[in-house]
């Protein structure tokens, strides 16, 4: 079990620091957190000699110091615990002095809630967490040029002498441990040989300059072929020394920096994918509340018009137009990480001998299935529907790629990614790791496909023939379920796609079998629903479905709003149907709320997606709940099916 956090409430006013503490033990999520409060800067200090903190609250105003000068100072002294300023001043100025001084957050005192503490103090550690991660990724690059560094302090960079026209005249013995060429290799010839075609130019340009310019110096970066075949990025520094006798060559120092550019390369690639995911994530979530309201309405009206009606195949195909984005938005969300996981302890090789019929008949006759699954394999906590996506997505994409057939190889196996692995893949954290790996004998891909695949909307298939998201689908899967995926491929030679899942510490059990719907959930019900939707057409939609099945519906635009609802209302209410992400409370909290005076009431959650953590966090298997868009069929099905699930408190129906 995790240890409480700890926080430090720095206010000169100890009534003040004391509201602060209390406000903490109310809020959500932190209600365990230990707060030690300091009264004064010097007691500030003292507390972070003694100990360390995971988050501090700092007042604005510290008797004759601030609260930003305790900020820099902490910082001065390597203390990065994030901060969050405390003022009763509402100024703007000072909420943007005190971000550019460092601070995680700026609450004003008057605007001081539980609520608020809980959101600061979330924002806080999350971008706690994420400086964190930039900084090993940073030390990751700063650790590789270390090491070429120690490398240049022993000769070990490739040092080569040119005449006047760019011919060698000596290599050094490191030269041929960087690029693989031998001195009798390389004497003699030019060097724009071994140059990239895109590069020489640029060279000759540089090197032409330098020959105007006795002692010039001339910095460039070059890609040098290997003798394998292999480009490397040569970091050159050369001086022209032709016209000292003792030299009498344009010396060239050229440092392997191929290690740093990858690394570089994959950093940026992480940071594009986060971006496109958040731009993804927010669109699928808005479209989804849209497409809620247009199936709805859509699926309320074809149930009250004739199956002879000529309206009738109008509706229909905006039913399956609709269905059709809906199963976008799917992937959009899979891609972004929002979408909402069932977890479950599972067997990879038990999913992977299940799926094997159906992906026989996926693949077709001339592709050779292939299943060498490991021995002893540790359990994984997934969805195992979003696991059977990976699979089918990738052994679609296998199946493209070998149009003449070939041999698709589903592989599992327990791995070990060490330190040294770890620096290469910038976003891995060493650690065992249980490895499903999809290979095919097909055409395999270049450089520039391999940078993109996992790009939301690239395809390399013709127009009509595919919209780029199986791919990306994938990458989110197993990001969202804390896993990591790499691709291996080079044209002509296949391609093979790795995953790595972190293994669970409990013994694997049978996933219960979806049951289909009930008798009893098809039944018209008579229960009091409380209904709290932020989206007007959506509740609207909601509220039509409820009342056509016989629900008693109370509504509400949000949680405050709710509250007040259920105050009025003396009757029971059987059933709260509440959004998850909504203004002034999220359904999670409204929930708990109404939890203390109504210990019968049933929960049933819907949302386009559940990006809160604190929420995401309560909404476990088992729990009721039901993700936009839905169809009043499928809506109307859970409400009943919610209802009629036993709990301790009984139900009864008026007589």
């Amino acid at each position: 079990m995790a240890e409480p956090i700890r926080l430090l409430v720095v206010d000169d006013v100890r009534d003040h620091a004391q509201l602060v503490a209390e406000f903490i033990a109310l809020t959500d999520g932190w209600s365990d957190a230990h707060v030690e409060i300091a009264a004064s800067y010097e007691e500030a200090l003292a507390a972070f000699d003694r100990d360390r903190f995971d988050l501090a609250f700092f007042d604005y105003w510290l008797g004759a110091k601030d609260g930003l000068s305790l900020l820099r100072e902490i910082r001065q002294r390597g203390i990065e615990t994030p901060v969050v300023v405390l003022t009763s001043r509402g100024a703007e100025e000072v909420a943007v002095e005190s971000m550019k001084a460092g601070a995680a957050d700026y609450l004003s005192k008057a605007q001081l809630s539980a609520e608020a503490l809980g959101r600061a103090i979330r924002h806080a550690l999350a971008l706690s967490a994420e400086e964190r991660q930039r900084r090993q990724a940073e030390a990751a690059v700063r650790r590789s040029e270390e090491r070429f560094r120690a490398l240049v302090e022993h000769s070990s960079d490739a040092l080569i002498l040119l005449d006047g026209d760019g011919r060698v005249t000596y290599v050094s013995a490191s030269s041929q441990r960087h690029l693989g060429w031998t001195a009798a290799d390389m004497l003699g010839r030019s060097i724009f040989d071994f140059l990239h075609s895109d590069d020489r130019e640029l060279a000759g340009a540089r090197i032409a300059d330098a020959v105007q310019r006795p002692g010039a110096t001339i910095t460039q970066e070059l890609r040098f072929q290997h003798a394998d075949g292999t480009w490397h990025h040569m970091e050159c520094v050369g001086v022209n020394r032709l016209n000292e006798p003792s030299v009498g060559a344009i010396v060239i120092n050229a440092r392997d920096v191929t290690e740093r550019r990858r690394l570089e390369d994959q950093l940026r690639q992480a940071q594009k994918m986060e971006a496109v995911g958040r731009l993804a994530g927010g669109v699928a979530h808005d479209f989804n509340n849209l497409l809620t309201a247009i199936l709805g309405y859509c699926n309320l009206m074809l149930d009250e018009i004739p199956a002879e009606d000529p309206l009738r195949q109008d509706l229909e195909e905006i039913r399956q137009a609709g269905d059709r984005a809906a199963a976008l938005t799917r992937q959009l969300l899979a891609f972004s990480r929002r979408q909402m996981l069932q977890p479950q302890i599972i067997d990879l090789n038990t999913l992977v001998r299940q799926m094997e019929k159906m992906l026989r008949r996926l693949i077709g006759e001339d592709i050779e299935l292939v299943t060498p699954l490991g021995p002893d394999l540790t359990p994984v906590k997934v969805d195992p529907a979003s696991i059977e996506q990976v699979l089918v997505n990738l052994a679609v994409n296998a199946r493209d790629a070998m149009p003449l057939g070939g041999r698709l190889t589903i592989e599992t196996a327990m791995v070990d990614l060490d330190d040294a692995y770890a620096e290469r893949h910038v976003t891995v954290i060493p650690g065992r790791y249980v490895m499903l790996a999809v290979s095919d004998t097909g055409q395999g891909m270049d450089a520039a496909t391999r940078a993109r695949i996992f790009e939301p909307f690239f395809t390399t298939k013709e127009q009509g023939k595919g919209i780029g998201l199986g791919l990306a689908t994938v990458y989110g899967i197993v990001k969202q379920s804390g896993g990591y995926i790499w691709v291996y491929s080079e044209p002509g030679h296949g391609t093979v796609f790795k995953v790595y899942l972190p293994p669970s510490d409990v013994a694997a059990s049978a996933v219960r079998p979806v049951e289909p719907a009930s008798e009893s959930e098809k039944r018209r019900g008579w229960e009091t629903v409380l209904l709290v939707e932020d989206e007007d057409a959506v509740r609207a939609l909601a509220r039509e479905v409820l009342r056509r099945q016989g629900y008693v519906v109370l509504e509400a635009r949000h949680g405050l709003d709710a509250l007040r609802v259920a105050e009025r209302h003396q009757d029971p209410i059987h059933l709260l149907v509440t959004d998850v992400v909504m203004p002034h409370m999220s359904g999670r909290d409204l929930a708990r709320r109404l939890a203390d005076a109504r210990p019968n009431m049933k929960l049933l959650f819907i949302s386009g997606y559940t990006d809160h953590a604190v929420v995401h966090r309560d909404l476990t298997p088992g729990s009721a709940f039901l993700q936009k868009p839905f169809t009043p069929e499928n809506f109307a099905q859970k409400v009943r099916s919610v209802l009629d699930e036993k709990s301790t408190g009984v139900v009864s129906r008026p007589g």
